[in-house]
């Protein structure tokens, strides 16, 4: 399973963004997929979690009613749609998949691929 993010980039506070991961490779209904970001001298925490077959989705506090999950299935692309962004939104973003869980985890060493990263960069 590989993983490919895009879609970061800088923004004005009170901007948006939708983050792109693309996923290739052998994946299940029952997998989950998250999203992550880790701001520099921050541990990674999560965003948002869902299953790949929709549902069971969790949002973060801090991003709950701004960030918005989606998917594509004839793309094999999820999408996190962020608004409303704030400058402590600023982080490389990560979107990962879990294959061995079957509830939204918030611990990154419960999923087993990675993409890459995608800048966030929000400006006041």
């Amino acid at each position: 399973v590989q993983l490919q993010a895009s879609g970061g980039g800088l923004v004005q506070a009170g901007g948006s963004l939708r983050l792109s991961c693309a996923v290739s490779g052998r994946t299940f209904s029952s997998n989950y997929i998250g999203w992550f970001r880790q701001a520099p001298g921050k541990e990674r925490e999560c965003v948002a979690t869902f299953r790949w077959s929709g549902g069971d989705t969790y949002y973060a506090d801090y991003v709950k009613g701004r960030f918005t999950d989606s998917r594509d299935d004839a793309k094999n692309t999820v999408y996190l749609q962020m608004s409303s962004l704030k400058p402590e939104d600023t982080a490389v973003y990560y979107c990962a998949v879990a294959t061995r869980i079957r509830y939204s985890s918030r611990r990154a060493s419960e999923y087993d691929y990675w993409g890459q990263g995608t800048q966030v960069t929000v400006s006041s």
